[in-house]
């Protein structure tokens, strides 16, 4: 192999991104500097905050440069090395996605142990995927016992593990939210949750309120919109939201309304707290070690949604973005 593929952003979207915006480019393979290694990607990530990012506007992490590789979460063989800390033949995470092959600085690699899990694993349940469900409901909007919890985008990558992980901290009921009547289901059947709230079948408010008529304590907010405005009048005294994503906002193309029922959070002497996931990463090891756990006793269920080959990266982020995953939604390269 000669040469390397590419997925380059082409164009910037306006509203909802759809393939233009994408264009697959044939370059010649990276050559490598002292300390980097060559990595052959394996496996890929597309996630939602990856839209934000498509803008030209400063964030946690830069835009996207138009005309050049996209970038985001990859894992795959070291195919070459002038490193003396990496060897040729390890597999190791980095942040070189949306190519086949990528040059990268050993400092910016992780050796990912595959007696633990397969190689896909950690890019969903034991990276920054499981991670950001463990430090939501840990120490964001800590669960405690007995609580009520409520989770949008409940199947999807981190809201699927999420409702399994409240239960094992102690929560009495969890409560999903997904759209269409197959998801819900597996909410039930699959991923642990209590009750499942379809918000294409009617109100979400209503129907939280009729599985939660006592209210809730605890709310994984993946989606912002009408179900943030719910759980805000479904919060109990003292309650803790988490605030993740806002998926129902990110193709807007006007600034978003913020809730209205916002001072609600006051009278209820309730928080609502954004999150990082960089500003966990010191918790890596302890979550890696609880879920290494419950994947090998069978107690956590996960799965994915997988598209096959570079060429269909751009179709996998666009019905993630639609909502066309069960689980994490990886590219297998």
């Amino acid at each position: 192999m000669t040469v390397n593929q590419e997925i380059h952003l082409a164009v910037r979207p306006v509203g909802e991104p759809g393939a233009k915006n994408f264009e697959l480019v044939t370059t010649a393979l990276p050559e490598l500097a002292e300390g980097q290694v060559l990595v052959r990607n394996t496996w890929m990530s597309v996630d939602p905050y990856m839209r934000e990012r498509m803008h030209d506007a400063e964030s946690y992490l830069p835009p996207f440069e138009l005309g050049a590789p996209l970038d985001g979460s990859a894992i795959g063989e070291v195919v070459a090395s002038r490193s003396a800390d990496i060897p040729v033949g390890a597999t190791v995470v980095h942040f070189l996605g949306w190519r086949e092959y990528a040059a990268v600085d050993a400092a910016a690699v992780t050796v990912a142990d595959l007696t633990l899990a397969p190689a896909e694993a950690w890019l969903g349940v034991l990276g920054t995927t499981g991670l950001t469900a463990y430090a939501a409901l840990t120490h964001v909007a800590p669960v405690r016992e007995g609580d009520m919890v409520f989770v949008s985008a409940a199947a999807g990558a981190v809201g699927s593990i999420a409702g399994q992980l409240a239960r094992k901290l102690g929560a009495s009921r969890v409560i999903g939210s997904a759209g269409g009547t197959l998801k819900a289901k597996k909410l039930v059947q699959d991923f642990g949750y209590d009750a499942a709230i379809d918000y294409r079948a009617g109100s979400v408010a209503a129907q939280l309120a009729e599985a939660a008529p006592d209210g809730i304590d605890v709310y994984v907010d993946h989606v912002g919109g009408d179900h943030l405005v719910a759980a805000i009048d479904a919060l109990r005294h003292g309650g803790r939201i988490a605030m993740v994503g806002a998926i129902s906002s990110y193709n807007a193309t006007e600034p978003v309304p913020g809730p209205s029922n916002l001072f609600t959070l006051a009278a209820k002497d309730a928080t609502l707290r954004g999150m990082l996931i960089n500003s966990y990463f010191h918790l890596f090891p302890e979550w890696i070690t609880k879920a290494a756990g419950w994947l090998a006793d069978g107690s956590l269920h996960t799965e994915l949604t997988v598209a096959e080959g570079i060429e269909r990266a751009p179709a996998a982020f666009l019905d993630m973005m639609r909502g066309g995953n069960v689980g994490k939604m990886l590219v297998r390269l």
